[in-house]
């Protein structure tokens, strides 16, 4: 009875008592072509019908067909989130199979990304960037002062007043032709400026800081380094324009700039340009004249943005001058080249496709998620790749979210440009959210290859990688406790001995880069050398020996070791599933559906069929191979050739060919015998498969039927593997006896030959048989009733059982076990 408690035998022990009943041989045809079926069950006698009612049938039949319809779409519906994580795989090898292929489908998932990722860039960014830096960074002025080149407050108004103008404003070709634009700036003649450029600059207060009371005669007025709280804030100079009044962060909508010395905010005093050179030019000059840089100021700013129709891409331009409280000046820029309007191209409106697709997997992977952490809980974040699902996921709705805002947004600037354009087009922010977004997608991006480890972990090669540093992850982080002790103290010497006068050591960040590089070989040692002609040697020395020799070699000792031990786990295990052994299944089922592969039953007759009255095993696998089996084939055709070669000679005598022909030629009348119930099943009515009237005379539906029959032809696929396994290797410690290899007393042959397959995957055969045959009086029909259990799999020793069908009848009662077909 154990066979029903599995999930099998409870949906045989569903579809009602009784046992097989062949109408062709006992009881009239079964009405409206429905095939008359009593199921498995126990030995128990069979449980007498209850009387149908006589009304409502075809209601009845109707609600059994929608909940069986609701049932299979449910089924269907959860196991579309069916994964390892949510189903239980480890005692069910097809379902395994099934996940795992399903969780590959991430590919498709990974390949949307990327060509979303990648059809946010474009190649000419490079090339754009490249040319507005040569332009407005490297062109020098009158006096030979380029932007790059600027150290004082007279070289900036050099570059202002002569290359920065000359670059903006562009409305003559090279034979002095107007280019027939109106006022509008073509730069290079294909790039529009958009509006007008803008200047700004933030100051500090003259009491910022204290003069020591020694240098107050001399020293009247201080200005500190730029920090918030010292920010000023009060008009100066004429008072006249937006250049001399300050005004906040939020009246100019602006965003705080993170420079070289220090961040500043998005206020200050600002100036927008005229839309003509000469206009621009004269007001540059009154600046010059009023003194609109002093002392109290610490940065200005040059923003500006460009549009490229001709591969629709913005330039959004920042060129930043902050003049230290050292004196001097320290130019710095920022070019943003960033697609900001992106439904244009056809390859943007395939795009768009690629997005709904990215929509719908996220939708899925969050449904998968939920599910997975409604069952696991809080165990589910134990995983890293569970935490890396969660990360991608979030980065996923976040990118979403930010592509309906920056097109929303984007919408709004440009309706404001067109309706006023000789104002100052503030693409600045979100050119900046433009760039953290695709830098967010390249991380996003990152993640998902990394992800992909997580699917291909059943092949133990790919495993590698993660199982060697998990192996080492303790030691890698005692070791890295020591390692940056020793780093540490490194960095602080140098940026002591150093800071002062090499640029690499000016910083402790700086540092830390900089002994990096070091042990990558790549180190100024001229500089370090100059700095401090007895320290910087030792320094220098010393931290090769310590870090370099001895530190980095400890790290990589670590490593080797741990992926030595791995590699010898490894080696001694199988892969939970093999492609190979998938895509062999794939090929052969696909070959069958189109009927190209060879029937193995009919060439194995037509070799006994040949007339010899012996057949050599090499005559057996010449002629199957001259007939267009495949090797693998052949090798699974000749463990039927070792199963009825019973004198183990490699050859089939006259009468081992015989039973191997009638065992062949059973096998083709059941087939045929299936294949006609399955046509009688398909050519019924469907509302009188289902029908309450006919289960209550003993009749079942036709999907009940096929039920049935997916099941007895699973079990029998599983018994022909399990059958021609063991005889395989029978025949192999067979051969191994007769050679003097195996020496086995005949008491202890078969329990030593099941002790030798213990250590694997023992396959255990329960009886499976057919017991009680009875003939009815009345109605003449044969019930085979069936007690067993199904095929089972087990970790302990198998029992030495052989398989057996037991028919039990009129005409097969005195037949004695029989054996199963391992074809």
């Amino acid at each position: 009875m154990n066979a029903m408690e599995s999930p099998e035998g409870q949906e045989l022990q569903n579809l009602g008592n009784g046992a097989w009943e062949n109408p062709a041989y006992s009881s009239p045809p079964s009405p409206h072509g429905t095939q008359r079926i009593c199921t498995i069950s126990s030995v128990v006698s069979p449980q007498p019908q209850p009387k149908m009612p006589e009304g409502g049938p075809q209601e009845k039949a109707h609600r059994t067909l929608v909940s069986s319809c609701c049932l299979h779409i449910c089924r269907g519906v959860r196991g579309l989130w069916g994964t390892t994580l949510t189903e239980n795989t480890a005692e069910n090898r097809e379902l395994y199979v099934k996940t795992t292929l399903r969780e590959l489908c991430y590919i498709v998932f990974l390949v949307d990304i990327c060509l979303l990722t990648y059809g946010m860039t474009s190649s000419s960014a490079y090339y754009y960037n490249k040319m507005m830096s040569e332009l407005f960074l490297h062109t020098p002025s009158d006096t030979g002062v380029s932007f790059q080149t600027i150290s004082s407050m007279a070289d900036f108004w050099d570059f202002a007043q002569g290359p920065l103008l000359d670059s903006l404003y562009w409305t003559k070709w090279y034979n002095n032709q107007s280019l027939g634009h109106g006022s509008h700036s073509f730069i290079y003649y294909e790039n529009l400026l958009l509006g007008v450029p803008r200047l700004r600059q933030v100051r500090v207060r003259n009491d910022s800081c204290l003069v020591h009371e020694d240098f107050r005669e001399d020293i009247l007025s201080c200005y500190d380094v730029y920090s918030p709280d010292k920010e000023e804030q009060l008009p100066f100079g004429p008072l006249n324009g937006t250049a001399w009044t300050y005004h906040s962060q939020d009246e100019l909508g602006g965003s705080s700039h993170w420079g070289q010395l220090t961040s500043y905010s998005g206020g200050g005093y600002y100036l927008d340009l005229l839309g003509s050179r000469q206009a621009s030019a004269e007001t540059l000059r009154d600046l010059q004249e009023g003194l609109w840089l002093d002392r109290g100021t610490r940065v200005v700013f040059i923003d500006f943005s460009v549009y490229n129709a001709n591969i629709n891409l913005f330039c959004v331009l920042r060129l930043v001058v902050e003049f230290p409280a050292t004196g001097g000046a320290i130019p710095s820029w920022q070019i943003r080249t960033v697609k900001l309007i992106r439904y244009v191209s056809n390859w943007d409106f395939f795009i768009i496709g690629c997005e709904i697709i990215f929509c719908v997997f996220i939708f899925y992977y969050v449904v998968k998620e939920i599910l997975e952490l409604h069952i696991h809980h809080l165990h589910y974040l134990s995983s890293i790749w569970n935490i890396l699902d969660l990360v991608v996921i979030l980065l996923s709705i976040v990118a979403v979210g930010f592509h309906i805002f920056r097109t929303l947004k984007m919408n709004r600037l440009m309706g404001k440009l067109l309706q006023q354009p000789n104002t100052y087009a503030d693409f600045e922010f979100l050119a900046f959210w433009q760039t953290q977004y695709n830098n967010m997608n390249a991380v996003n991006l990152f993640f998902a290859w990394i992800k992909i480890f997580k699917y291909i972990s059943f092949n133990k090669t790919m495993t590698q990688l993660s199982s060697t540093l998990a192996h080492c992850a303790k030691d890698i982080l005692g070791f890295a406790v020591m390692f940056f002790i020793v780093f540490f103290a490194y960095a602080q010497l140098g940026y002591l001995l150093f800071g002062t006068q090499v640029e690499n050591f000016s910083t402790f960040i700086k540092c830390i880069f900089t002994q990096f590089w070091i042990i990558l070989g790549d180190f100024d040692y001229n500089a370090i050398d100059n700095a401090n002609r007895i320290l910087g040697p030792a320094y220098f020395v010393t931290y090769v020996f310590f870090v370099f020799f001895v530190l980095l070699n400890m790290f990589l000792a670590i490593i080797n070791d741990t992926y030595s031990e791995v590699k010898e786990e490894l080696a001694g295990q199988k892969d939970e599933l093999q492609l190979s052994d998938l895509l062999k299944q794939g090929y052969s089922k696909t070959l069958l559906r189109l009927r190209l592969r060879k029937e193995r039953v009919s060439d194995m007759q037509k070799v006994l069929q040949g007339g010899e009255q012996e057949i050599q095993f090499e005559d057996f696998t010449n002629t199957l191979r001259e007939l267009g089996h495949a090797q693998h084939e052949i090798t699974e055709l000749t463990a039927a050739f070792t199963r009825f070669d019973q004198d183990r000679n490699c050859i089939l005598d006259e009468k081992e060919q015989a039973q191997m022909r009638q065992n062949l030629e059973e096998r083709v009348a059941l087939s045929a015998e299936i294949e006609n119930l399955g046509q009688c099943i398909v050519s019924s009515p469907p509302g009188e498969l289902g029908s309450e009237a006919a289960r209550a005379g003993g009749w079942v539906s036709g999907e009940e039927f096929h039920t049935l029959t997916r099941r007895v032809l699973q079990l029998e696929t599983v018994l022909e593997g399990v059958v021609s396994w063991v005889e395989s290797v029978g025949s192999k410690l067979k051969m191994l006896e007769r050679k003097g290899h195996l020496a086995l007393s005949p008491g202890l042959e078969e329990h030593a030959i099941w002790e030798h397959l213990q250590p694997g995957l023992a396959v255990t055969p329960a009886p499976w048989g057919v017991q009680g045959g009875q003939e009815s009086g009345e109605g003449g029909a044969l019930n085979h009733q069936t007690a067993g259990s199904f095929l089972t799999a087990s970790l302990e020793a198998p029992s030495p059982h052989t398989l057996h069908f037991r028919a039990a009848g009129p005409t097969t009662a005195a037949a004695g076990p029989k054996p199963v077909s391992g074809l």
